[in-house]
């Protein structure tokens, strides 16, 4: 990476403002300039407060100057996924049926830790109509493309918070994860994201694709990412589901020799967790991966988990949810959104009855048994994150995939969605035409700190996590 304010690390960012040789405003004023270079060609922001956010940024300044910040993250440039509430900013949700008039009036949880913490709000993400497909694109906002290239997805639903983060758009960004929403754009744009196990970072209001849904970090380092979790898992009375914050620190639990860490560890590779496809580049990758933990001493064992493809049952948690939400809007909403989300509303979700609903959690409570009981043997899951690398931006599916639901391609990271546990996804490689390659770490629910100590340690033992993009470079 070059060494722009925009590209360093949150910890680099502070610890620069503490020493007074770089300020929040000049880390904001890069962070917009870098929006105003790439945006064109990306369309990762949904819009920008630029005068909001250099008002913020001088704020942080100032607390800096009389060595009285908020938190250690005071100043840290951040952007937010279009699916959070921002108070006095419109949140669409990626949809033509939400009036952006407001009012704006509440922030979610997450939102009103980070203004706690003094973190810049320099604006809005894109996202697909209601989060609800693994590219992001709508008919309100565009295409979304990638670091590694303006014509590849981002993938989605958070991929205008991966794109701006890989991008210097921002150190950080908050996103939602339903059945790999923050996990898939991670995988292809070379960032990285956590899906904490549900509950761990308070969410209101409460989605409408019920408990499959998760909000988490997106980051360039894991290291990043506990930052931030110490941040928008403080408690929020507004999330009945939530859990107690968690103890001590994320970011404190990755000090010292990480990598010892990994001695005597317990690793599960599943290369296609018994049922998936890869390109054999990213098996190759994610193989090569594993080899690095064996390297470090981690006992890594080759075994599947003993699940089936639990696509069926999701498809009906997760298209009631959709059909829910559209519904609010009226009977004429289904003509009014995207065609791929009304036509797999009126397949999987309108005509679905109570039984259907049942049996399918009744599928995904087998399944968190099953995954229960290989977390006995196994301290973390590696997967890839994606079967394959980034593909053309505006397509649904790859060329010539035989399904356009986002569903046939994204098979290792929705089953977490039904498990709730904690899955990570860092970068682990690049194909051979330079597009990212994730790897996915998942460990057993409440496991969060474990996966980002493993995580932070693949990290320091690779660069893959410091790959310049293509739009950078070029």
């Amino acid at each position: 990476m070059t060494d722009s304010p925009a590209l360093r690390s949150a910890h680099e960012l502070t610890a620069s403002f503490a020493e007074g040789t770089l300020s929040p405003v000049e880390a904001t004023q890069d962070a917009l300039a870098s929006i105003e270079r790439y945006d064109n060609a990306v369309n990762a922001m949904l819009f920008t407060d630029a005068d909001g956010a250099l008002a913020q940024a001088r704020a942080s300044e100032s607390r800096w100057r009389a060595g009285a910040p908020l938190s250690r993250s005071d100043g840290v440039p951040v952007t937010i996924k279009d699916m959070f509430l921002t108070r006095g900013w419109p949140t669409v949700r990626g949809s033509t049926l939400i009036d952006p008039a407001g009012p704006w009036d509440e922030d979610a949880p997450a939102v009103a830790r980070l203004r706690e913490s003094g973190a810049v709000l320099l604006g809005k993400n894109t996202t697909p109509e209601f989060a609800w497909k693994g590219v992001t694109d709508s008919k309100s906002h565009g295409v979304t493309g990638n670091p590694w290239g303006a014509d590849l997805t981002s993938g989605g639903s958070s991929g205008g918070a991966a794109t701006a983060v890989g991008l210097g758009m921002g150190t950080w960004s908050i996103g939602t994860d339903g059945g790999g929403s923050v996990r898939i754009p991670a995988s292809f744009t070379g960032t990285t994201a956590l899906k904490p196990t549900f509950g761990r970072m308070p969410m209101y209001p409460p989605s409408p694709y019920g408990t499959l849904s998760h909000g988490g970090p997106v980051a360039r380092s894991v290291h990043d990412a506990a930052l931030l979790m110490d941040i928008i898992c403080g408690p929020d009375s507004r999330d009945w589901a939530a859990m107690p914050p968690p103890v001590g620190s994320y970011a404190d639990a990755l000090d010292g020799d990480a990598t010892a860490r990994l001695a005597g560890l317990r690793i599960a590779l599943s290369p296609t967790l018994g049922y998936g496809h890869n390109d054999p580049e990213i098996e190759a990758a994610v193989r090569a991966a594993a080899q690095v933990f064996a390297d470090a001493g981690a006992v890594v064992e080759e075994v599947d988990p003993g699940i089936s493809d639990c696509v069926d049952a999701f498809h009906v948690l997760w298209f009631t949810g959709a059909s829910k939400v559209v519904s609010a809007y009226g009977p004429q909403a289904l003509d009014g959104i995207d065609p791929l989300l009304a036509r797999s509303i009126r397949e999987y979700g309108s005509e679905a009855s109570a039984s259907d609903y049942l049996d399918a959690m009744a599928v995904r409570m087998d399944l968190g048994v099953t995954m229960g009981a290989f977390h006995e043997s196994y301290d973390v899951l590696l997967t890839p994150t994606m079967p394959i690398a980034a593909f053309p931006a505006g397509q649904d599916a790859p060329t010539g995939w035989p399904s356009d639901l986002w569903t046939s391609w994204t098979p290792y990271t929705y089953p977490f969605n039904m498990t709730q546990q904690p899955a990570l996804s860092v970068p682990c490689g690049l194909t051979g035409d330079r597009r990212p390659i994730g790897l996915q770490l998942v460990g057993a629910r409440h496991a969060e700190a474990l996966l980002l100590q493993v995580g932070d340690a693949f990290q320091r033992l690779t660069d893959w996590h410091t790959a310049t993009p293509t739009l950078i470079t070029d």
